[in-house]
């Protein structure tokens, strides 16, 4: 049996069937990846010129007399925490729900401490707190207008001012360079436009 099947293949002829068939098979896979990805491109293109995101975010509007009993915080934080209202607090000032003790010496609301002009900040809660000023929604609102395409997937599970800081505030590709450095290690934290200033090495 395995005689037969060796001088069967020394063969030219079946040689070329065999190679003649894996030709066809990687030709017809190769066409149909192809037309998926155009097809999957136009899809896209399409969906693109047509479709308008509906922002989510609801901006709270400073100092309003709605009762939080629960508040949401950055949790992180080794040292300090921001919670959903702009306070600043020592992790040791936490209150059980959540919010900062607003009554602790150090608890500071909206504080732009370590911040500079540009919005980027060097401690990620100040960074949070300063973006949670009522004074930023123009700002956060031209970049979800302008983010729509760029960052689409992230931006649209944000559902209000609080989360959107949040997620601003991370760093990301903007604050770095070469993709192993920042480019700006004292401010790399930013709830604005432009990405942290390069820092001449």
């Amino acid at each position: 049996m395995m005689l037969v099947l060796r001088r069967l293949l020394r063969k030219r002829w079946v040689l070329g069937v065999v190679f003649g068939l894996s030709l066809i098979y990687f030709l017809t896979s190769t066409l149909k990846q192809e037309e998926r990805s155009m097809r999957d491109r136009t899809l896209l293109e399409v969906k693109d010129t047509d479709h308008h995101i509906p922002w989510k975010v609801h901006f709270n509007l400073g100092n309003s007399s709605r009762q939080i009993t629960q508040c949401r915080n950055s949790i992180q934080g080794k040292i300090f925490l921001t919670d959903e209202l702009g306070y600043v607090c020592e992790r040791k000032d936490l209150l059980v729900n959540g919010c900062c003790n607003v009554s602790a010496p150090s608890t500071r609301q909206y504080i732009c401490k370590s911040c500079l002009a540009n919005g980027c900040c060097s401690i990620y809660e100040y960074c949070v707190s300063c973006c949670l000023q009522p004074d930023k929604q123009p700002l956060l609102e031209h970049f979800l207008n302008r983010a729509a395409k760029g960052f689409q997937n992230l931006f649209t599970a944000v559902e209000d001012h609080f989360e959107l800081c949040l997620a601003k505030c991370r760093t990301s590709s903007q604050s770095v360079q070469h993709e192993n450095t920042y480019r700006n290690p004292e401010a790399k934290y930013c709830y604005g436009e432009s990405p942290p200033e390069l820092l001449p090495v």
